[in-house]
């Protein structure tokens, strides 16, 4: 396992071993947060843990033009219930990330820290979020980091059912309008999938990433 120093390196991204795990330790400063992300890495641990810092080998995407829009979600969108921003209220979409209850989970990975780390990368115009409203309640969002040809997702959240979809799929038609490559989702999962996302190689992963 390597052990990152106070220098703002990381190791090769292929070293990093069966579970996607590279490295551990350092810190979550602007300058190391961007490397990471430029890099194909992400932070992911909980709170009390060291930083851990992940590049799976099969790196889940969306391909903004493979997008899937279920029936129901066709249905919700016709009905125009909801207004959609995009970056107006980071701080409070992140929090809500951070302290929504999640079915099944003990706690949040957005720890204190992360929070505090993801405002100031919003503050440079790297981090931005979605923001889902229903009359002027805040109900459903994401956030994520823009590096300005590929959008890496971090979390998302909904107080209302499928608003966090709605959050996800007004991102992913805006990425295809300005043409970004694809929408990093870092790991599989099935609600992912669902929407037409899919996993590719990490050195596919990369060669999008270095344009």
């Amino acid at each position: 396992m390597y052990l990152l120093p106070k220098e703002i390196i990381f190791p090769p991204v292929h070293l990093a071993d069966e579970n996607g795990i590279l490295a551990i330790g350092g810190d979550l400063s602007v300058e190391r947060l961007l490397l990471a992300y430029k890099s194909g890495i992400f932070p992911w641990y909980n709170e009390g843990e060291p930083i851990i810092w992940y590049s799976p080998k099969e790196r889940m995407v969306l391909f903004p033009n493979e997008l899937k829009i279920s029936k129901s979600m066709r249905q919700i969108l016709k009905k125009d219930e909801f207004k959609i921003t995009f970056n107006q209220n980071f701080a409070e979409v992140i929090s809500n990330c951070k302290n929504i209850y999640r079915e099944g989970q003990g706690g949040t990975w957005i720890t204190s820290k992360m929070e505090q780390a993801y405002l100031e990368l919003h503050k440079l115009g790297v981090a931005k979020s979605v923001e889902v409203w229903l009359e002027n309640e805040l109900v459903g969002g994401l956030y994520g980091i823009d590096l300005g040809h590929i959008f890496c997702g971090e979390s998302m959240f909904s107080k209302i059912s499928n608003t966090s979809k709605l959050a996800f799929i007004y991102l992913v038609q805006k990425l295809e309008k300005e043409n970004y490559k694809l929408l990093d989702c870092q790991v599989y999962n099935t609600h992912l999938e669902s929407l037409g996302a899919r996993e590719i190689s990490r050195v596919d992963f990369l060669k999008y990433l270095k344009g």
